[in-house]
């Protein structure tokens, strides 16, 4: 069993046409990862008509319009989202989708009957469709892009509260509330059992100075959960250093093709590179081990090779003392082992040795 979790992040890079995401999960399929993942949302529930575009969105789609009208070309219906779930179903791989909009994410749990649920980094400090996401009871992976570590308390506050308030929804939200419900033992036990955390820098691409990731051993000694890495950056080599590193999870980003057009395509990774990505994580999973320290199965071969015994350097008679004159250390190592040097000086010999000759007990 893998213990890094890989998440193929499809994102947006369909480009609005259910074809090119049935592409996309072929490629996830082929490149071995465990998820796919889209985005669900609504344009008019996502961002006003006015709001404009990021600059790395205006830059990568060589056009400046309205993130509306640029978001509004980049949907997948209802209907089909239902499709690419079915096919991610036909296919043997596991569906995901991120909600940006309450509607989208009831749809989520309701109709696509999503066990997990993934919140985006942008939608942190979006407390009313935090707490819907935590009010559902299923669980949560949670991006930390452009937070601090009171963003992210504050954020598993409104988390531990809703599982608290799942049931029955009685007790009215409030800061004071989800302080209180952060710091309560059962809501910390709920967050333990529910709760995974990445670590992520929210630029496209990520600048390689500015990825931190020594910021997710901070963040899993600060709050006690899993945490894995959501990566924006240039190539594979970061998710792979990020398992080395103790990441449970990996997110990336991937397209068919770096020119298509469109706002992620050119943070994306490509097919070939999505399946390199996965081949080396494993790997690096392998190399990982466990944390024993004994001689591995092919090692045991090699001792008796590697590994020396002492040896008589001189003719030895029987009776005569072991000194630092008549005895060495030398290969193999099958004999007495060199640990025992110093305590046999001054013995006597059991029996006559040529020059050369392991000693025996």
């Amino acid at each position: 069993m893998h213990s890094t979790l890989i998440i193929a992040e499809a994102g947006v890079n369909h480009n609005g046409q259910l074809d090119i995401a049935y592409q996309l999960v072929d490629a996830a399929v082929d490149a071995k990862v465990d998820i796919i993942k889209f985005q669900t949302f609504k344009a008019e529930k996502l961002v006003t008509q006015q709001a404009k575009q990021a600059c790395y969105q205006s830059i990568n789609t060589n056009k400046v319009e309205s993130q509306y009208s640029m978001l509004k070309k980049l949907e997948l219906s209802f209907e089909q989202h239902l499709l690419v779930r079915d096919y991610c179903q036909h296919k043997g791989i596991e569906y995901l989708s991120t909600a940006f909009d309450d509607e989208s994410l009831q749809f989520l749990v309701s109709e696509i009957d999503l066990q997990v649920l993934k919140v985006p980094s942008g939608e942190l400090t979006n407390t009313p469709l935090l707490l819907e996401h935590a009010y559902a009871g299923k669980r949560l992976i949670i991006s930390t892009g452009m937070a601090t570590l009171a963003d992210i308390e504050q954020a598993l506050g409104v988390v531990a509260f809703g599982f608290l308030n799942a049931a029955e929804r009685k007790n009215k939200p409030s800061l004071s509330a989800f302080i209180n419900a952060y710091h309560s033992i059962e809501g910390k036990k709920l967050l333990a059992q529910h709760v995974s955390l990445l670590h992520c820098t929210t630029e496209y691409p990520a600048p390689i100075e500015e990825i931190n990731l020594k910021a997710m051993e901070l963040m899993k000694e600060r709050f006690g959960l899993p945490v894995g890495y959501s990566d924006h950056t240039e190539g594979i080599l970061i998710p792979i250093i990020a398992v080395a590193n103790g990441a449970v999870i990996i997110e990336k980003h991937f397209t068919l093709n770096r020119n298509m057009p469109g706002p992620d395509h050119k943070a994306s990774i490509e097919p070939e590179e999505l399946k390199q990505m996965v081949k080396n994580i494993r790997q690096v999973e392998l190399a990982l081990g466990n944390k024993e320290k004994i001689p591995s199965l092919s090692e045991h071969k090699n001792i008796s090779v590697a590994r020396k015994s002492i040896v008589a350097l001189k003719p030895i008679v029987k009776g005569e003392c072991y000194t630092a004159d008549n005895l060495t250390v030398l290969r193999p190592g099958n004999g007495i082992s060199p640990v025992n040097y110093f305590d046999m000086l001054g013995s006597k010999a059991n029996k006559n040795y040529q020059n050369g000759d392991l000693i025996t007990p």
